[in-house]
């Protein structure tokens, strides 16, 4: 029998501030842009996002996203000893959004009279929209390896924060949100559910074509602390290296494409999407699309649109289910999983 991790529940969280494409259109019209709900919508998708208040930070959206997940798994928080959260829009410059969120779920727990949860490692991954893809394999091989036993993986980001509303050809893209998943052991022959097989990259020669360049010296920003991408070369770059990570997921497990039920990709752009799915020779009533109503939302956009499939009956126990996920840096992965 060989030990597996696999996801038992799953979970998400949306701000309740929604802006339909109109509403920006509104919004950059006072700042003297032009824009279009059809310009937005031809090349990328995207009709609507949600924003965070200003009194909301990423661990309060990833602390709704964990609790909906340990629900769904019928999971105590003292079960878990281990927290990884993907994010590039931390709550604070340290300590760990994962930190913050434990001590969240810790005192929920209490107030209800159950157990808390801290005492676990907790941490933070860092690779912009291919966080929760980094996050859910490096939880994958601790559990593996005997270091943790249940893992709450999530991806939280209030991106609205780091937007130049003076660009708009970014400003329109992106969008807050959580996603969480319960990933626990299991052992089987093979045939259960579990996390197949997964890879993960990166080229930092790539970095000035996604990226926020901006940080804190001395108590105040230096450079610039808004998000900037050249969006052409990130469209090149990202069809090619999601095909290059599916294939490797998928001969690692011994699967071909035909195999997958569902992909889950990151959810930035329809267009990059509908190429990778193209590639692998996938129809895209195969590819669950979220992109439409949550914008992109970087390292919480693959758990968010996991959530969505599995709530609405479309993913289902024993499926075969591949996601992957791509982001400033340059960084990519995927990760191929049986439900």
């Amino acid at each position: 029998m060989a030990l597996y991790s696999r996801i038992s529940g799953t979970g998400s969280a949306l701000p309740a501030r929604r802006l339909t494409n109109a509403d920006l259109v509104t919004l950059l019209a006072e700042r003297g842009l032009e824009t279009s709900d059809e310009w937005i919508v031809e090349r990328t998708g995207i009709r609507a996002r949600h924003f965070v208040d200003a009194d909301t930070n990423a661990s309060d959206l990833a602390f709704k996203a964990c609790e909906a997940a340990l629900q769904a798994a019928g999971c105590p928080l003292s079960d878990i000893d281990l927290i990884v959260v993907g994010t590039s829009t931390p709550d604070m410059v340290f300590p760990s959004t994962a930190t913050i969120l434990q001590n969240k779920l810790t005192q929920a727990a209490l107030a209800r009279g159950e157990a808390g949860g801290a005492g676990g490692a907790a941490f933070d991954v860092q690779a912009v929209c291919s966080g929760f893809v980094y996050a859910l394999t490096l939880a994958d091989a601790l559990i593996k390896t005997g270091t943790a036993h249940k893992a709450l993986v999530v991806g939280a980001e209030v991106f609205s924060r780091i937007l130049d509303f003076n660009d708009r050809t970014t400003c329109v893209l992106f969008g807050d949100g959580a996603g969480a998943v319960v990933l626990e052991a299991c052992e089987h022959d093979g045939s259960g559910p579990g996390i197949l097989a997964t890879d993960i990259h990166a080229d930092g020669k790539h970095t000035g074509i996604l990226c926020v360049p901006g940080t804190v010296s001395g108590g105040q920003v230096l450079g610039d602390p808004t998000l900037k991408m050249d969006g052409q070369a990130v469209f090149k770059l990202a069809v090619g290296v999601l095909e290059d990570a599916a294939r490797a997921v998928l001969d690692k497990a011994g699967k071909t494409a035909a195999d997958v039920d569902w992909l889950v990709p990151h959810q930035a752009n329809i267009r990059i999407m509908q190429g990778t799915a193209r590639k692998l020779k996938l129809p895209m009533d195969k590819v669950v699309v979220t992109v439409d109503q949550h914008g992109n939302t970087s390292a919480a956009s693959i758990p968010l649109a996991l959530d969505e499939a599995v709530r609405s009956g479309k993913v289902l126990p024993g499926q075969i289910v591949m996601l992957e996920g791509v982001g400033g840096g340059f960084t990519w992965g995927a990760v191929l999983l049986k439900m």
